[in-house]
């Protein structure tokens, strides 16, 4: 094999082709391509091709890292532009924010319980904000609860999410293992696992129910609805 690699480098190189390109073309190391083909004298037109081909490769990566910095420029101006966009939260904005996170994200089939899961500690403090704030949740009422997998810290997790959530840790149930053989001993994307709000209202778990029908019911025009299979929980 190493054979026939040597060969074909050294083809490759009378034709007048550089280290970098039969490195990459064969796909060996440039050390071996070069202690393959050292003895091979290129001519003064080769020499005066690579030489004009190394100066049209710097040119073309000087452009290229031009671009990707005016890219990272503009991609800033587009995302603090958005952020500037938003002056004020109203309690009404926070009323819809929440109930849209709510039916993405919310339990609905837990008839009485209202019940919100999710690994970004942004969306929990929003929603306990929501719930606070516009439903009107007492502090007591609030239940924490936190899945991760078995091999990872369970305490850390917890202490985390309580100090995300401000619900204290003796108002959280017992930590959920969700067992995966799959993500054992690599990377975790979630090494504090998902938290779960929970809340025992059913009340409430009408009332939000209620908030989702009818924004879709002014959203939606009549003959194009689709019927609420949720409604089956009522």
């Amino acid at each position: 094999m190493k054979k026939i690699e040597k060969d074909r480098a050294r083809i490759l190189r009378k034709q007048g082709r550089s280290m970098n390109e039969i490195t990459r073309m064969l796909g060996v190391a440039k050390s071996s391509v070069s202690l393959w083909t050292g003895d091979i004298e290129l001519t003064p037109r080769q020499k005066k091709e690579l030489s004009e081909h190394g100066r049209s490769v710097e040119s073309v990566e000087r452009r290229r890292l031009v671009r990707l910095a005016n890219e990272r420029v503009r991609r800033r101006v587009y995302f603090e532009d958005a952020v500037n966009r938003i002056r004020n939260v109203s309690e009404n904005d926070l009323f819809f924010l929440g109930t849209a996170l709510y039916w993405g994200e919310g339990s609905k089939t837990k008839r009485g319980t209202v019940d919100f899961t999710n690994a970004d500690p942004r969306s929990i403090q929003v929603m306990m904000r929501y719930f606070r704030e516009v439903c009107g949740v007492s502090d007591k009422k609030f239940r924490g609860h936190v899945i991760l997998h078995p091999h990872l810290d369970a305490r850390k997790a917890e202490r985390y999410w309580s100090r995300i959530s401000g619900i204290p840790l003796n108002q959280f149930h017992k930590t959920s293992m969700q067992h995966n053989t799959a993500s054992k001993n690599k990377k975790d994307s979630l090494p504090l696992g998902t938290f779960a709000i929970g809340i025992y209202d059913t009340v409430l778990y009408l009332r939000i129910m209620g908030w989702m029908d009818g924004m879709y019911a002014r959203l939606i025009e009549k003959d194009k609805q689709i019927p609420c299979k949720f409604h089956q929980f009522l």
